[in-house]
């Protein structure tokens, strides 16, 4: 109790002003860290990381310290140590991730406005093509909300979005063309990636697994996804939660322009009355 009052006792002494300004900095760069995080499995590890470093100072606080247990707050340090060797290497992917993005976004700018444009392109003439072939396919673009716990299961790829290479993913028989391929500004992240499904009653019905995947990866995060329908070549988009069926390729131009391009979601259009809700689609994304 006494190791208490003598603490507050001497946080009473500083200047309140620089206290609040410290605090304030230490809030913000823990805010950063966890909205980074959010969504990957580095998110619940950083938070375990903080909590253990705060229940470790509070028992160096009131209890080490005050017994004057000098061989134990000798080997907290060498803990520390050994925290920081331990975060750096499980933080590894969010680590590079936090470089690349960095770096994107000095003075090399980034992807271009004409880059991002070609992109659109890119997967409408991929799109338009699985359709008419009625080749299945779920393309999720990646937003604010990091996918790494799921692109971390999948196949890294980490190259330019191009119609070809979509198109040859999704190929029936290829061995990434089951799943869904992640697809981040101009990059496409990773393929054969395993979404959540939405619960059966939750998605309306008989939905195929390839349209309750897309509608379970947009209800946990803010991303977008894209459906072509194998049994019948019907183009769909889930945001929201909520799915849009029957897609035109401007409708789905207008959508990827303004989710790429101009990063403002639109607002999800009403539901459309369809008579082929019950397609089934193949794919397997688990129970």
């Amino acid at each position: 109790m006494n190791a208490i009052l003598e603490y507050f006792n001497r946080i009473a002494t500083y200047n309140p002003l620089i206290v609040f300004i410290e605090l304030l900095l230490i809030g913000l760069v823990v805010y950063w860290a966890v909205n980074f995080l959010e969504g990957t499995r580095g998110e619940r590890l950083f938070r375990g990381i903080i909590i253990l470093l705060l229940a470790g100072s509070m028992i160096l606080k009131l209890v080490i310290a005050r017994f004057d247990f000098a061989r134990l707050q000798y080997l907290y340090g060498f803990f520390l140590i050994l925290v920081l060797i331990i975060a750096v290497a499980a933080f590894q992917p969010e680590i590079r991730r936090m470089l690349i993005r960095i770096g994107q976004a000095g003075s090399f700018g980034g992807s271009s406005h004409h880059q991002l444009a070609q992109t659109v392109e890119e997967i409408i003439s991929a799109v338009n093509a699985l359709a008419e072939k009625r080749v299945g396919a779920i393309i999720v673009l990646e937003r604010r909300v990091a996918l790494g716990e799921f692109t971390e299961m999948g196949i890294k790829i980490d190259s330019k979005v191009k119609s070809a290479l979509l198109k040859t993913i999704f190929y029936p028989g290829t061995a990434l063309h089951d799943l869904a391929v992640v697809i981040h500004g101009d990059r496409i992240v990773a393929a054969r990636v395993q979404l959540p499904l939405a619960e059966s009653s939750f998605a309306g019905g008989a939905l195929g697994s390839r349209h309750r995947a897309a509608m379970g990866i947009t209800t946990g995060s803010d991303a977008v996804a894209i459906v072509v329908s194998e049994e019948t070549g019907t183009v769909s988009i889930a945001e929201d939660g909520r799915l849009d069926r029957h897609i035109t390729e401007e409708e789905l131009r207008k959508r990827l322009t303004s989710i790429i391009i101009d990063a403002e979601p639109m607002q999800p259009k009403p539901h459309k009355d369809i008579e082929d809700r019950k397609e089934p689609d193949h794919i397997s994304h688990g129970a």
